[in-house]
């Protein structure tokens, strides 16, 4: 095996190896990266055996075809260090010592089998679905802060993604929720009838979410009944889906909160982060005490102190006291598109609704904290 090619191509696709391989692992091979040259393209492959990344090089010399696999973080290690547009060349000495040759640079690694890397049937019944990608990405990043960290319920461990229908129109709607929020987005698609929902691990959103940002592809999903692919260009990300069922969410997005408060989104973060700052450890609610024109935001810690700050607002009821976990609140005003951010409430127990008035497919619930 033997080749050359270009650093920063090799490098980028290096780069969302990182976020797939796992540093410490049982089986060694999953710590490697395989590496193999077939039809005038080298092959970069990786997996922690629930997702498996596939990405294709069409731009390389070869000299010799082959396959061997090596660590992916030394070798993104070394590549990040080497000058940006060298041309590196590879040749596999044996079948343990990968040789690497760049400009004065040279690196032998050591490397395992291809036989030991896992081989994966490719099999997809259900049609292909083209997606927005710039729309995706939205609808991933505004679910991804509601996903729970709770394993005793792994279905909350990712994002539910399912067929919704509203005004004739078909959506695919994202929602996550670790029972004190939840957050649902909703992308529009067409002509999709045979898309069976899912839950989207945590990890693999947050894969999609890098590759999405980087590439300017078409973006294309496909699942079958326990693994979902998505398809950029040359790149694939093939994951497997949790298994479980995901909670009837609707029960818990209030219908009939009818008193609104209205403030400006950035002021909000602004505020609350400031008087969270008192918090050390950031466990410390954040109390509201809300009036037809203003809010006054407050955050009092037994052991550092308090912090109390008054901002303006536009509230159509009479006075609310209210209490929330500062993080939640600043984790979905920072989702807001609007200058302005809306709640709808009920009163200081139940919980409440948040919304964007710049995007309509899309809306929070968080619960209030007793203090």
């Amino acid at each position: 095996m033997q080749f050359i090619v270009k650093r920063d191509l090799l490098l980028k696709s290096l780069n969302f190896v990182q976020g797939v391989v796992e540093k410490k692992n049982t089986l060694p091979i999953l710590s490697n990266v395989l590496l193999q040259l077939k039809d005038n393209k080298l092959l970069i492959v990786a997996t922690d055996l629930d997702i498996v990344f596939h990405d294709e090089i069409n731009d390389v010399k070869i000299q010799k075809e082959g396959s061997t696999t090596t660590s992916a973080t030394i070798l993104y290690d070394i590549l990040r260090k080497i000058s940006s547009n060298s041309e590196i060349k590879f040749h596999l000495k044996s079948e343990n010592k990968l040789s690497l040759n760049s400009e004065n640079s040279d690196f032998n690694l050591l490397c395992l089998p291809t036989d030991n890397f896992p081989t994966f049937a490719d099999e997809f019944e259900g049609s292909e679905i083209e997606i927005n990608k710039n729309n995706f990405l939205k609808l991933l990043n505004k679910t991804k802060i509601a996903i729970s960290n709770d394993d005793t319920r792994h279905y909350l461990n990712g994002v539910y993604l399912h067929l919704t229908e509203g005004h004739g129109r078909n959506f695919l709607t994202g929602v996550a929720t670790d029972s004190h929020r939840l957050s649902s987005s909703s992308v529009e698609i067409d002509n999709v009838k045979d898309f069976t929902s899912l839950i989207l691990p945590r990890k693999t959103v947050f894969q999609l979410c890098s590759l999405l940002a980087e590439t300017n592809e078409k973006f294309f999903m496909q699942s079958s009944e326990n693994k979902v692919k998505f398809s950029l260009g040359n790149t694939k990300l093939v994951s497997k889906v949790i298994d479980g069922k995901f909670p009837d969410y609707k029960k818990v997005v209030p219908t009939n909160n009818d008193k609104s408060l209205i403030v400006s989104s950035k002021e909000f973060i602004n505020s609350i982060e400031r008087v969270a700052s008192v918090s050390l450890d950031r466990k410390e609610g954040v109390k509201l005490v809300i009036n037809k024109e203003k809010v006054q935001l407050s955050v009092n810690s037994a052991s550092s102190g308090e912090g109390n700050e008054i901002i303006k607002a536009n509230f159509n009821s009479n006075n609310l006291n209210i209490s929330f976990n500062s993080k939640y609140l600043i984790d979905i005003a920072s989702e807001i598109e609007d200058k302005n951010l809306k709640m709808n409430l009920k009163d200081s127990v139940s919980p409440v609704l948040i919304e964007d008035i710049s995007d309509k497919n899309s809306y929070y619930v968080i619960m209030p904290m007793k203090i």
